[in-house]
C-alpha cells in the first residue's frame, strides 16, 4: 500500500508541471517595464500586451518600475513568483548593467529566463533643430572646436545611450559631457530646449520631433539604416568604420518558471511579432521585429554581456 501510495504521489508531481501549463493563464498578467512611462520600453510592452492579451485569453497590465538604470524592475521580476504571471520587459542595458553596477542584488544570466527577443530599435544621434551641424563630420568639427565639451543625455548611468555616448567620443577623439536621465521624455524635452546638445536615444521617442523638425537627425548606430529614417546614414557610412551599437528589446520570467509556461509565452509572443499588424506597428516607430527562441535569446545576452563588459572596462564606467 506504502509503495503504491508513493507512487501516486509521484505521478501527481510529475503531471504537475503539464497540469500548471495547461491552466496557465488563469489571471491577468504583469509585464513590468523598467523605464519610465512613454519610452520605447513602454511602447513596445503595450503593442506587445494588446495583440498577447487576445492571444491568451487574459488581460496582459503593463506596469513601469523605473529606476537605477533599469535595475530595479529587473531585481523586481527576478524574485517574483515563478509563476508565469510578473514578466520583464528587459533590454540591452540590462546586459551592460551587469558590468556597471558592483552590486546588483541579481544576475541577469541566473535569475531570469529569457523568453523571446521582441525587436531591435536602432539608436540614433540627434541633436537640436538650431545647432549648426547637418552631419557628423560638421558636428565633430563644433565639439572639437567648442571652449567646453558638448553635452549628451542618456536614459541613465549605464544605459546603451551612455555606453555610445563613451565610444563616439573615444573614437573621434573629443570630450563629451554625459548628463543623465530618468528617461526618454525629460530628456527629449530638454534636448528641444537646448538643455543637452544631443543624445544617442533609440529611433522610437525621438522619430515624432525630427519629422516634425524640432530635431535633426545625423547618423544612426547601427550596420543597417534605419526604415524609419531611410535617409539618414549609419555611423560607418558617416566615417565611423565598424561602428554597430543598437538596442535590443525582449521579454523575461523569473529563473525557475516551468519550462511549459515559458514555452507557451514564448510561442504565443512570437506569433504576435510575425503578425502583420504587429509588424506595421514596429515599423511605425523604427523598429526592427525579431521573435527568436529563448535560447537564441540567452546566447545573446550572455554575447551582449561579454561585449559591454570590455567595452565598460575601457571607458571606466562604474556605478557603486
Amino acid at each position: 500500500m506504502k509503495r503504491a501510495a508513493f507512487l501516486v504521489a509521484a505521478a501527481a508531481l510529475a503531471a504537475a508541471p503539464a497540469a500548471m501549463a495547461q491552466a496557465w493563464p488563469s489571471k491577468p498578467v504583469t509585464l513590468v517595464v523598467p523605464f519610465p512611462a512613454g519610452g520605447t520600453t513602454d511602447v513596445l510592452a503595450r503593442a506587445l500586451a494588446d495583440k498577447l492579451q487576445q492571444s491568451l485569453g487574459q488581460t496582459v497590465i503593463v506596469e513601469s518600475k523605473p529606476g537605477a538604470g533599469a535595475t530595479l524592475g529587473a531585481d523586481y521580476v527576478a524574485k517574483a513568483r515563478p509563476d508565469g504571471y510578473t514578466l520583464l520587459m528587459g533590454a540591452v542595458h540590462h546586459t551592460i548593467a551587469t558590468s556597471v553596477y558592483k552590486k546588483l542584488p541579481y544576475d541577469f544570466q541566473k535569475d531570469l529566463a529569457p523568453v523571446t527577443t521582441v525587436a531591435l530599435v536602432p539608436n540614433v544621434l540627434v541633436v537640436g533643430a538650431t545647432t549648426p551641424a547637418t552631419d557628423l563630420k560638421s558636428l565633430v568639427a563644433l565639439a572639437k572646436a567648442a571652449p567646453n565639451p558638448f553635452t549628451y543625455g542618456s536614459n541613465g548611468n549605464g544605459t546603451a545611450q551612455h555606453l555610445i555616448g563613451t565610444q563616439f567620443a573615444e573614437l573621434n577623439g573629443i570630450p563629451l559631457l554625459h548628463i543623465p536621465y530618468k528617461g526618454s521624455g525629460p530628456l527629449t524635452t530638454d534636448l528641444i530646449g537646448g538643455q543637452v546638445q544631443m543624445s544617442f536615444d533609440t529611433v522610437t521617442p525621438v522619430l515624432p520631433h525630427i519629422k516634425a523638425g524640432k530635431l535633426k537627425a545625423l547618423a544612426v548606430t547601427t550596420a543597417k539604416r534605419s526604415s524609419a529614417l531611410p535617409d539618414v546614414p549609419t555611423m560607418d557610412e558617416a566615417g565611423m568604420k565598424g561602428f554597430d551599437l543598437g538596442t535590443w528589446f525582449g521579454v523575461l520570467a523569473p529563473a525557475a518558471t516551468p519550462k511549459d509556461v515559458v514555452a507557451r509565452l514564448s510561442t504565443e509572443m512570437v506569433k504576435v511579432i510575425q503578425s502583420p499588424e504587429f509588424r506595421q506597428r514596429m515599423q511605425e516607430i523604427g523598429a526592427e521585429p525579431i521573435g527568436n527562441t529563448p535560447e537564441q535569446m540567452a546566447r545573446q545576452i550572455k554575447d551582449d554581456t561579454d561585449k559591454y563588459a570590455r567595452l565598460v572596462k575601457n571607458a571606466k564606467v562604474s556605478i557603486d
